[in-house]
């Protein structure tokens, strides 16, 4: 009996274990992290057409032509200090961007120091920035 139930659960740790990596591989974790931070006023195209966008008083910046403004090549670090936030941009408010708060110091992962003692919170922001500006790379115009 026990035989069985042990068999049972491996086939079943195995089957879920498949269908999470399957899952896993069709995650854009850039592209998420894009649309809950910054699709509300750039738009879910990025093209400045977001939701909010009309109640704003400066439009938003169509961030699909990022690299044809720059002579076809993408400003990472510009758009970086932008993100960061020592860049200030006017429509984003205080340097603060109230979307990252979430995101800085242990807020959303309180558990990862005990689990990892080695966790770095800046290193995740750092992460989650390139992330978002990665995506944003892959979806300028030719």
């Amino acid at each position: 009996m026990k035989t069985a139930a042990f068999k049972w659960l491996i086939a079943a740790n195995a089957v879920i274990g498949f269908s999470a990596c399957t899952w896993a591989q069709d995650v854009d974790i850039g592209r998420s992290l894009y649309q809950s931070s910054c699709a509300i006023c750039h738009g879910i195209d990025g093209k400045g057409k977001g939701p909010l966008s009309e109640q704003l008083k400066v439009a938003p910046t169509d961030l699909t032509v990022l690299a044809k403004k720059n002579n076809g090549v993408f400003p990472v670090s510009a758009i970086y200090e932008v993100i960061d936030g020592r860049k200030e941009i006017a429509a984003h408010g205080t340097r603060d961007m109230p979307v990252w708060g979430a995101y800085n110091q242990k807020l959303l992962y309180p558990l990862d120091k005990f689990i990892d003692p080695s966790y770095d919170p800046e290193a995740m922001v750092r992460a989650r920035i390139l992330t978002i500006i990665d995506y944003l790379n892959r979806i300028q115009e030719k």
